[in-house]
C-alpha cells in the first residue's frame, strides 16, 4: 500500500531520484525520462476524461487504462535483474495488452476504413486523445531506446503496451468523432 504523508523529502535537490530498488539516478537518465514520459500520458488522459463523462463505455476504458500506466511506472522504476527480487515487482503483463486489443477491436468494429491520414481535431475529447497518443508514442520510443542500452533492461510487454495504448487512443479519436464532430481529413497539397 502505498503512503505519502510528506511529499517533499529533498532527497531529489542533488539532481538525482531514486528507482524502485533503491538505486539513485539523475534526473535525465533516460530510465527516469520514460516513466516521467508514462506519467505525462497519463496526465494527457486524465485531460480527455473531462470531455467523456458522457461516454461511459470509452470512460471506463481510459479509467482502467490511467490504472495500467501506474502500474506501467512501477514496472519500470524497477530495473529487471538476474538477482532475485526482495518482493514481487509490479509488471505489465500480456493480458493488459490483450484487453487493450479488444477494446481497440470494439471501437473500430464500426468505424469506417480510413482513406486518408487524419488531422488531430474534431471534437474537444478526440482532440486530447490525440495529443494523449502522442506523447505516449514519445514514452514508447523512450522505452525502446532505453532497451537497446547495455546493462538497462525493459520488460517485453510494457513496449508491448505502450505500442498498443497508442494505437488504442488512435482509435478512440476516431470514435469519438465518429459520434458527431467527424475526423479531420488531410488533404495532401491543399495549402499550396
Amino acid at each position: 500500500m502505498v503512503r505519502l504523508n510528506r511529499i517533499y523529502t529533498r532527497t531529489g535537490d542533488d539532481g538525482t531520484t531514486g528507482l524502485s530498488s533503491g538505486e539513485r539516478r539523475p534526473k535525465y537518465d533516460l530510465r527516469v525520462a520514460c516513466y516521467g514520459t508514462v506519467d505525462e500520458t497519463n496526465a494527457t488522459i486524465g485531460l480527455v476524461r473531462l470531455h467523456t463523462a458522457a461516454m461511459p463505455d470509452l470512460d471506463g476504458m481510459l479509467g482502467r487504462i490511467q490504472n495500467d500506466l501506474f502500474d506501467l511506472g512501477g514496472d519500470l522504476s524497477l530495473p529487471e535483474s538476474d538477482e532475485p527480487p526482495k518482493w514481487e515487482p509490479l509488471r505489465i503483463v500480456a493480458a493488459q495488452v490483450e484487453r487493450l486489443e479488444e477494446e481497440i477491436d470494439l471501437l473500430n468494429a464500426d468505424l469506417e476504413p480510413l482513406k486518408s491520414f487524419v488531422l488531430p481535431g474534431g471534437a474537444p475529447a478526440a482532440a486530447c486523445l490525440h495529443l494523449a497518443r502522442t506523447v505516449c508514442r514519445r514514452a514508447e520510443r523512450d522505452a525502446v531506446e532505453l532497451a537497446s542500452l547495455a546493462g538497462e533492461r525493459v520488460n517485453p510487454d510494457a513496449v508491448r503496451y505502450l505500442n498498443r495504448l497508442s494505437d488504442f487512443l488512435f482509435v478512440a479519436s476516431r470514435w469519438v468523432n465518429a459520434q458527431g464532430a467527424g475526423d479531420v481529413l488531410w488533404v495532401p497539397g491543399q495549402t499550396r
